[in-house]
């Protein structure tokens, strides 16, 4: 896995899975997954190496810099990182000797986690961060800790409507007014984006869930012939937009700053934007507990936050981390206070009910 996004989309991925993949015998064995040190260092208070898992790729060069290496600097505790997908660890937690301390992963994912007793209670007066950061008492569950988001929302081309801008999805709806191809997640990329046809359908944000879901594929089925790629992967947007198949597209938010980067004139529109968070949690039966927490607790720290999120396109779930950054730096993050209220947290106790009947039943919507 090259990025966060890329490992969403596995474990997102149909409803069931981590529980089927976890049981399959074949994935027990402890060198299923791949591993790389972050850091070797193994002196210093308790003289410990802790393991934590994540996604590598440029997220992981983003973590080692801004959190890995700050983090043995300061306590002498060595980092390794495990590149490791859900199902051999899940199978590594129910034999009792699980490779990883700490697991990054999608919010969802820990939920799944938990109801396979995957996870350690989390005591949060070992926690000091969650006060100091003033992180969200929604992010803060009996056995994980939100600590980012990405969000996905809107990316157009600037140069394909006479300056018009659409503002909403009503606006992305709208082939009349804002001409030109559409692209959609599959069930590959991420959740079915059942809440932005409701919410172009004029349902307001608070009162999306639970999801009408026959509503939703009515209005999705609307859209259903201008939509030219499901994108299965966070760069294929990009490449759409790119070549002027489409005009606009569903997106991760932090996308468009490369897409920038490269030329491609293309903008975001975050009204309606829907936020889906990453955190930490603590494999049940870890070598290294005391670590574990170690690391957690400064991972969330509001400076550690903010330095992540100036080395990686990371939204940090700490409202206190936004003012540790330049104005600049702020408001190319979707998490700034300014754009905050435009967007909505996917309701994950909803979705982890429906998911499998939902994507069944896009699936059959998609090959229509």
């Amino acid at each position: 896995m090259s990025d966060p996004q890329i490992g969403r989309r596995a474990l997102l991925r149909g409803a069931g899975g981590l529980a089927a993949l976890a049981a399959l015998p074949s994935l027990a064995a402890c060198g299923t997954g791949t591993s790389r040190s972050a850091s070797t260092g193994t002196g210093g208070k308790g003289g410990k190496t802790v393991v934590v898992r994540d996604s590598g790729g440029s997220y992981g060069a983003a973590l080692q810099k801004a959190i890995y290496t700050p983090f043995t600097q300061e306590t002498g505790i060595g980092v390794k990182v495990l590149n490791l997908d859900d199902a051999p660890l899940l199978a590594q937690i129910k034999q009792g000797r699980p490779q990883c301390d700490l697991i990054n992963n999608s919010m969802m994912s820990h939920h799944k986690y938990v109801k396979q007793d995957a996870l350690e209670a989390l005591d949060p007066g070992r926690l000091k961060s969650l006060k100091s950061a003033k992180i969200p008492e929604n992010q803060i569950t009996d056995h994980a800790i939100g600590h980012s988001f990405y969000g996905q929302c809107i990316a157009y081309r600037t140069d394909a409507f006479d300056g018009r801008k659409p503002e909403s999805w009503a606006d992305f709806w709208d082939t009349k007014a804002f001409k030109g191809g559409r692209a959609m997640v599959s069930p590959d990329g991420d959740l079915p984006e059942l809440e932005f046809a409701l919410l172009a359908d004029g349902v307001p944000m608070d009162k999306l869930y639970p999801l009408d879901v026959d509503r939703a594929f009515k209005v999705l089925t609307r859209l259903r012939g201008d939509i030219k790629k499901f994108w299965d992967s966070g760069p294929l947007p990009g490449v759409l937009l790119s070549r002027q198949e489409v005009t606009m597209s569903t997106v991760w938010d932090g996308r468009i700053a490369d897409l920038q980067k490269q030329g491609v004139p293309v903008e975001r529109q975050l009204n309606g934007m829907r936020r889906q968070f990453q955190g930490y949690a603590i494999a049940k039966g870890a070598a290294n507990v005391d670590g574990a927490y170690q690391l957690m607790d400064f991972s969330l720290r509001a400076e550690i936050q903010a330095n992540l999120a100036k080395a990686f396109p990371s939204n940090p779930s700490s409202p206190v981390a936004y003012a540790k950054l330049t104005e600049d730096e702020r408001n190319a993050l979707a998490g700034a206070p300014k754009y905050y209220d435009k967007g909505f947290d996917a309701d994950l106790d909803w979705w982890l009910k429906n998911e499998a009947a939902v994507t069944k039943r896009w699936l059959e919507w998609a090959r229509g």
